[in-house]
């Protein structure tokens, strides 16, 4: 575990670095095109350059905290829970289910036909994003995008209605993916800058992140009432290579070593900054995830210094938020790029489906003050 020697009162030089480095962070993947095409190694030049400013100013006091750091970067995506000996991770995670998927596509495409067939097509579409909603907290977002994306692509339906549906798909996956360390980057990237157990998300999130995935998941059936399962509905195409799916177990790791080392840079600014403003004034600011990767703001602003209130607030409205454009999580990005959806057409749907969410939740979490934590 590195550790970190945060002064009380803020050191400019740094606070001016660090700010420069989030600037960059926040802006150059929309507007250079070689970072965004390579977003996990500009993520993890980005970290190196964030650590190297807090270990110059010694917040990174020894040599052994600055090799403790990057041990901890490296490990984090491997290694967030143990089942007996066995270290379990995204990455794991990522390729093990993307491997089932690629060997067994024919047999779970014959089973989703026939349920679509029997119980029609808005109630499958339930279903399936429900499930969908809440196994991608275990098998990743990633790979439960995937499989949605290739799912809506094999449905013969109008591309209007398609839109929608993977769309509001879309909230469910990318808001159930955060209740466990398994699920996506955020959720990585909040349990371990948070220092916290495996179930902590599910303890205080849990019981907001459900009724999302079900309002979601009835949207999603809403828009498409009254298809007819038919002949030729579903046209079953399946285009992924094994050496694609390792690659994309590769860019997850990096990707998620690189918000670790990023994160690590910006806790002083979460001790300096963050941990000073009310949780209603986190929740607002968090609706920049619409443009911006949910998890880069996690690892920016999630710390220990913050109360249980501003982290339930920061990280609901991260998760909503992120729906809304493409850009904002990563099953957007994944069924948007299979499906060839533009950014229009998806805010269409996704912005006034994610406002009306934040005021829900924001009445529910901010002004009825309704704070539940479970526990198991």
């Amino acid at each position: 575990m590195a550790e970190l020697f945060i002064p009380d009162e803020p050191i400019i030089e740094v606070t001016a670095v660090l700010s420069a480095i989030l600037i960059l962070v926040l802006v150059l993947p929309f507007k250079v095109r070689i970072v965004e095409e390579n977003l996990e190694a500009f993520f993890f030049i980005m970290g190196l350059l964030g650590v190297a400013t807090i270990y110059y100013y010694g917040i990174l006091p020894t040599p052994d905290s600055l090799i403790g750091l990057f041990i901890k970067a490296f490990k984090t995506p491997l290694a967030i829970a143990h089942v007996g000996p066995i270290p379990i991770g995204i990455v794991q995670a990522v390729v093990f289910f993307g491997l089932v998927f690629y060997f067994f596509h024919k047999h779970i495409y014959s089973i989703l036909a026939s349920t679509m067939e029997k119980v029609g097509i808005p109630v499958f579409a339930f279903i399936l994003t429900f499930l969908l909603g809440l196994i991608s907290s275990v098998i990743s977002v990633i790979v439960t995008a995937v499989i949605l994306a290739e799912i809506a692509a094999a449905l013969n339906i109008s591309r209007e209605r398609k839109v929608k549906y993977v769309v509001y798909a879309s909230f469910a996956v990318g808001i159930g993916a955060a209740l466990t360390p398994l699920g996506e980057p955020l959720s990585t990237i909040a349990i371990s800058k948070l220092n916290a157990h495996f179930t902590y998300l599910i303890d205080i999130l849990g019981v907001y992140i459900v009724p999302g995935i079900a309002v979601s998941a009835v949207a999603a059936a809403y828009s498409l009432r009254g298809e007819v399962y038919r002949e030729g509905l579903v046209k079953f195409v399946y285009e992924e290579s094994i050496n694609e799916i390792l690659l994309r177990g590769f860019r997850v790791f990096l990707f998620v070593a690189a918000l670790e080392l990023l994160g690590a840079s910006f806790t002083p600014m979460v001790k300096w900054y963050f941990a000073q403003l009310p949780s209603w004034a986190l929740y607002w600011i968090n609706t920049i995830s619409a443009v911006v990767d949910n998890a880069t703001l996690t690892a920016a602003e999630m710390g220990p210094f913050l109360t249980e209130e501003q982290i339930r607030s920061a990280l609901m409205s991260l998760l909503i938020s992120g729906g809304m454009l493409i850009p904002g999580n990563i099953p957007n990005i994944v069924a948007a790029g299979r499906l060839r959806i533009t950014m229009n057409e998806w805010a269409r749907v996704g912005v006034p489906f994610g406002i009306a969410l934040l005021l829900a939740y924001f009445i529910v979490i901010e002004v009825l003050d309704i704070h539940i934590t479970l526990s198991f």
